[in-house]
């Protein structure tokens, strides 16, 4: 059920937030920059932050971001999401269940899914979401609990049993996007390859040119 307002150049290259890569640099400057270089949607992931900051930084950055045209979808947390104003949401396997989310937050929201293998599939799940992340494709150390890796067959056989967008996370660089589509990724979700750059913008940039290679 994909929402028209999801273009499909905002999953085309997703921004996932971690604030412990970032150092002394703020969250705003570094989300900036990655925009100005490119990033089409940004998932604000907060593992360990208070409920309260949580709120805080979804609702602030929600609007520093909507101004420029970008949505924000807060991860797992849901309550996060509606207490702070927002339409856009992605759950893991082990959060609340589409069904629940799509009915706490109303027909017009915008739901993204986690995928770790092809048994995650499920046809009540896929009739409430409007996206799949799918991974990890690649090992990553920046989720210690990441399920294996699928591989490029793993994305591949996903994709031929769904038709809704496909954005690939999991060790992700500009050097594997060309692999990625062949496999059926309509975008990806990046973490370390940006958050860690010293040039957010320029590092986004890479993965623009590796698309529109």
């Amino acid at each position: 059920m994909t929402a028209p307002r999801l273009a499909p150049a905002a999953l085309r290259l997703m921004l996932v937030t971690d604030r412990d890569m970032i150092g002394a640099r703020s969250l705003d400057v570094v989300v900036d920059a990655a925009v100005s270089g490119g990033v089409g949607s940004v998932q604000l992931r907060e593992k360990s932050a208070p409920t309260r900051t949580f709120v805080d930084l979804a609702r602030a950055l929600g609007a520093r971001l909507a101004a420029r045209g970008v949505p924000l979808f807060v991860n797992d947390r849901v309550d996060v999401a509606l207490a702070a104003g927002l339409s856009h949401v992605h759950v893991g396997q082990s959060d609340m269940r589409p069904a629940d989310v799509r009915a706490l937050m109303g027909p017009a929201a915008v739901i993204g899914l986690s995928i770790t293998a092809l048994s995650d599939l499920d046809a009540d799940d896929l009739a409430r979401v409007d996206y799949l992340g799918v991974g990890p494709v690649f090992a990553t150390a920046t989720k210690p609990d990441a399920a294996p890796a699928l591989g490029l067959s793993g994305l591949a056989a996903i994709r031929a049993a769904t038709s809704l967008p496909i954005v690939a996370i999991g060790g992700v660089t500009a050097d594997t996007v060309a692999g990625l589509r062949a496999a059926g990724a309509d975008g990806v979700a990046v973490v370390s390859a940006i958050m860690t750059a010293a040039d957010p913008a320029a590092a986004a940039a890479a993965f623009v040119r590796a698309f529109g290679a």
